[in-house]
């Protein structure tokens, strides 16, 4: 298997990572009735490929507040740890079934890093 290496793998992995968060009803009300995306979901999964394009691939074009999307969302239904386990584990398998590679790797140590943040983030909003 191939590195990433561009934003049509990008798209591979979110395409596929999306499907398995919408098949999976631990978690894809948050996607349905919660911050309905499934109504703009190409949108969105271009917004994605735009955000680890910028994060792995260094092309800029991401502007949107990852934070405040995610603490937005808490507001409306509270993402937990387990929430954010899910969700780190379809991504890791959507990587894991598609790519190899150091830009992998990368990829999942990032989107580790950003649960911790989102997780402390959350919880730091949930205290005022």
């Amino acid at each position: 298997m191939n590195d990433v290496q561009n934003q049509d793998d990008l798209y591979i992995i979110v395409d596929v990572f999306y499907k398995k968060l919408f098949a999976d009803e631990r978690i894809s009300y948050i996607f349905t009735r919660i911050t309905p995306i499934h109504e703009k979901l190409e949108e969105h999964l271009q917004m994605l490929v735009k955000f680890w394009s910028q994060a792995i691939l260094g092309t800029g074009g991401y502007y949107n507040n990852l934070t405040q999307i995610h603490l937005d969302v808490d507001l409306k239904s509270h993402l937990t740890k387990e929430l954010f386990e899910i969700w780190l584990t379809h991504f890791e398998t959507a990587i894991n079934e598609n790519f190899e590679g150091f830009n992998c790797e990368r990829m999942k140590n990032m989107a580790h890093n950003l649960s911790t943040i989102m997780q402390i983030k959350i919880a730091q909003q949930n205290k005022e």
